[in-house]
């Protein structure tokens, strides 16, 4: 008589514990990402909102309120608009090339070859390398008087390019590198992707009489558009954020100007990461609600040419998400 009261606890216990765990443990396991993720990445994001609506310079100790006035007078500058196209130039000029190059390398590698893994291995080879090491490398052979480039340009008949000087030249050295480093690690996203196709739709294709280049176009691309819609965002996000390769060149070439990070004397390659570097570390006033200002409209740009791209990419021939 007196083990039943203690066993139908022990049940009611157990149905607890149960339905704690498929209701709590979910939330549990996410909790430290979120944690860490407002900590490290929200609260950055609304304090340095926060600062942009100051007077806040590391020379003053007092942060004056004034409200929108850096929005206004950043929207009012000609280096910012400068920065902006640079950036936009810089990514186009670097996104496209890559991830078409990235596609073609992957349909390669998927096929059946010898040496699959060390082909494969050595994509991942030019993501490892350090920045610096790029940048030095590709500034010598992008130099004026000695470099392999113009040395290459010679043959037919094209005369030294000092290819850190004009913003167009610049904009492609700079493309280059960025292209050299990150083709590798998209074309084997896009690799993943392509291992996922049913093999049965390319023995169909072939039985009809389709070439490599027509399945790739019309069953490997359809097929793994989700994957491409991913890289081309995170890509436009990347390039959106671009400051090593364009406060390195500037060193390596020397043509800073009065300072590696105006991007050149005429500020012919300056980013827009790189514009807010010179704000708030590399100028005389060490402005950090005016960097702020420029942080805030950068992330702003970020999310709209992110979302554009994902429209064009989405909608591309019907897009099947």
């Amino acid at each position: 008589m007196s083990t039943y009261p203690l066993a139908a606890t022990r049940r009611r216990r157990r149905s607890v514990r149960h339905t704690l765990d498929l209701r709590v443990s979910p939330y549990a396991y996410v909790a430290p990402f979120f944690l860490l993720f407002c900590a490290f990445g929200l609260f950055p994001l609304v304090y340095t909102a926060w600062v942009s609506l100051h007077e806040w310079t590391l020379l003053s100790d007092t942060q004056e309120f004034v409200g929108l006035g850096n929005y206004s007078t950043l929207l009012a500058d000609g280096y910012f608009w400068n920065a902006t196209l640079n950036t936009l130039s810089i990514g186009v000029l670097s996104t496209v090339p890559q991830l078409l190059l990235a596609i073609w390398l992957a349909h390669l590698l998927n096929r059946r070859l010898r040496f699959q893994t060390l082909f494969r291995i050595s994509l991942l080879l030019p993501n490892v390398t350090s920045v610096v090491a790029v940048v030095v490398i590709f500034s010598q052979l992008f130099g004026r008087d000695f470099g392999m480039i113009n040395w290459v340009l010679s043959w037919f008949g094209a005369g030294a390019v000092d290819w850190a000087a004009g913003t167009a030249t610049s904009h492609i050295a700079l493309s280059v590198m960025i292209m050299w480093r990150w083709t590798g690690y998209n074309a084997l996203i896009f690799l993943a992707a392509m291992q996922a196709v049913p093999r049965e739709l390319y023995e169909a294709a072939t039985l009809d009489g389709a070439s490599n280049f027509r399945q790739l176009r019309s069953v490997t691309l359809p097929m793994i558009r989700p994957t491409i819609i991913f890289v081309v965002i995170v890509s436009t996000i990347g390039a959106m954020q671009i400051i090593a390769e364009p406060l390195l060149f500037g060193q390596s070439t020397g043509s800073g100007g009065g300072t590696f990070a105006t991007g050149g004397p005429d500020r012919q390659f300056q980013t827009l990461a790189l514009y807010v570097y010179e704000q708030a570390f590399a100028g005389s006033t060490f402005d950090f609600g005016y960097a702020s200002a420029a942080s805030w409209l950068m992330f702003l740009a970020v999310v709209i040419v992110s979302g554009v791209n994902f429209l064009i990419t989405r909608r591309a021939k019907g897009g099947i998400v």
